[in-house]
């Protein structure tokens, strides 16, 4: 099973198993990572389960769809390039290793 690095902002790590075919946002919520609040559930209506992705895996990952682009505009402190909704990445076995980094706030 693919393993998802969290890093939240104070630096704590948690690296868990995540099934494939899940999200990152799901296996976050599944393992009581804080900071990734998914207030709409998954839905992709708010930006409360806002990461950012590690430099090293950008270009590895699915292209943000619009209406990701779109919901991301309402994320605190968006960063162009590696900010992703984690409701957005479905978790693939290609995934093990994938480091996400949480934000300080969450909107």
């Amino acid at each position: 099973m693919p393993r998802i690095i969290y890093i939240e902002s104070n630096g704590t790590r948690h690296t868990i198993e995540v099934e494939p075919g899940s999200t990152v946002m799901e296996g976050a919520r599944r393992s009581g990572i804080p900071g990734i609040l998914a207030i709409c559930g998954g839905a992709c209506s708010c930006s409360t389960c806002h990461v950012y992705v590690d430099a090293d895996w950008i270009d590895r990952l699915p292209a943000v769809e619009l209406h990701e682009e779109v919901i991301l505009d309402y994320a605190w402190n968006p960063v162009s390039g590696r900010s992703r909704l984690s409701c957005q990445l479905q978790v693939t076995k290609d995934m093990d290793g994938l480091i996400v980094h949480i934000p300080a706030e969450q909107s």
